[in-house]
């Protein structure tokens, strides 16, 4: 199982995230527009995430308690474009969000500039584990320090923990 390691911050605009960003020669893979559907599931997260008329489930488990938020996930791909119906069909459906995600990858973490309906403006970072967890805190504590993020302001929940939380 592939393993990232995570952050999440929220922000009041992207654009200086995007001139820092173009200077450190990052590459803008373009807007992403998703739709997250979150399945009610015994342990970790779930969802259906439809971007850009794709679909994919994603399975991943994290512990938002430790120090750093590793990530383990899996990733399955349908180009049918049933997959909504078919697993809304299986699970029931927590939550549904929807973002309109700025992506761009550098050094092997993703760096997302998320737009989240009823939420707000947010980045998140993905550093892949590739030679082992310390290598990849290194490279995930450069692209920290080349946005010059302040970790102190790290939000340790899903979008879906945080949807569910405005709602009630």
């Amino acid at each position: 199982m592939p393993t990232n390691l995570e952050l999440k911050i929220k922000v009041t605009s992207h654009q200086s995230l995007i001139k820092i960003l173009e200077q450190i020669g990052a590459e803008n893979k373009g807007m992403l527009i998703q739709k997250d559907v979150y399945y009610s599931i015994p342990k970790g997260l779930l969802k259906l995430r439809i971007e850009n008329g794709y679909e994919s489930l994603i399975y991943y488990n994290r512990n938002e308690d430790d120090k750093n938020r590793w990530s383990d996930f899996e990733v399955l791909e349908f180009e049918n474009g049933k997959g909504e119906k078919f697993f809304n069909n299986l699970f029931d459906v927590k939550v549904i969000v929807k973002k309109k995600r700025e992506l761009f990858n550098y050094d092997d973490t993703r760096i997302h500039l998320d737009t989240v309906k009823f939420l707000g403006k947010f980045l998140e970072l993905e550093t892949l584990v590739l030679n082992g967890k310390i290598n990849a805190k290194k490279r995930f504590e450069k692209i920290i320090s080349l946005l010059e993020l302040d970790e102190s302001k790290q939000i340790r929940k899903s979008y879906r923990d945080l949807v569910l939380s405005s709602t009630k």
